[in-house]
């Protein structure tokens, strides 16, 4: 469980704060503010266990719902798929840039430029700089630690939830384990045969 005081990462909440749940863990009792952020049992129900898939969910980009968006706290950049911008007409929108990113197993790709997009999650609309990229990496939209840090999200991947306050309280974002589970399996199906060593 993760309990804030008076601030959650960096939010001064009113110190005339309502109790409001009450959480026991391990025979003991104690009361949460209602503005705290916090995970109980109750936030894994409906899910599929066992499982260790990775943060994928979905969320409404300028006008259209976009899936498979992988929330990773070691990524330093947001990348968005050509395709989806290709796919809702926005391509003339993007900025002619050139980087280089290079990835966790050292293969690099480079970008085709980059687009400035408002995001709204949870019903907090915040605008989002995004690599573009042209090639298959199975996600749509990878969201970086930075996007995780703006928006004060707090994850638990056991609870395959995103958590995150706002002017009206704390809003939620449940993952997409159906497509998690179905990229993952991609993920396991691709590996197999080849050789481990390259």
């Amino acid at each position: 469980m993760i309990f804030g005081g008076n601030k959650v990462n960096s939010i001064t909440f009113p110190t005339a704060k309502k109790t409001k749940v009450s959480v026991t863990h391990r025979k003991r009792l104690r009361n949460v503010a209602e503005d705290d952020i916090t995970f109980t049992e109750e936030d894994a129900d409906g899910l599929l266990l066992t499982y260790n898939d990775a943060l994928v969910i979905s969320f409404d980009v300028l006008y259209f719902k976009i899936k498979r968006i992988l929330v990773d706290q070691e990524s330093l950049a947001n990348i968005i798929q050509w395709r989806v911008l290709e796919q809702e007409k926005l391509t003339k929108n993007t900025i002619p840039v050139t980087k280089l990113l290079v990835g966790f197993n050292m293969t690099s790709v480079t970008t085709r430029g980059e687009i400035l997009l408002p995001t709204n999650s949870g019903g907090v609309t915040n605008t989002t700089l995004f690599e573009v990229v042209d090639g298959d990496m199975g996600y749509n939209v990878i969201l970086r630690r930075l996007w995780i840090y703006e928006m004060k999200v707090v994850p638990s991947t056991y609870h395959q939830l995103l958590k995150f306050p706002t002017p009206k309280g704390i809003k939620q974002i449940r993952e997409d384990q159906p497509v998690a589970k179905e990229m993952n399996a991609v993920s396991i199906s691709s590996r197999k045969g080849k050789d481990p060593s390259k």
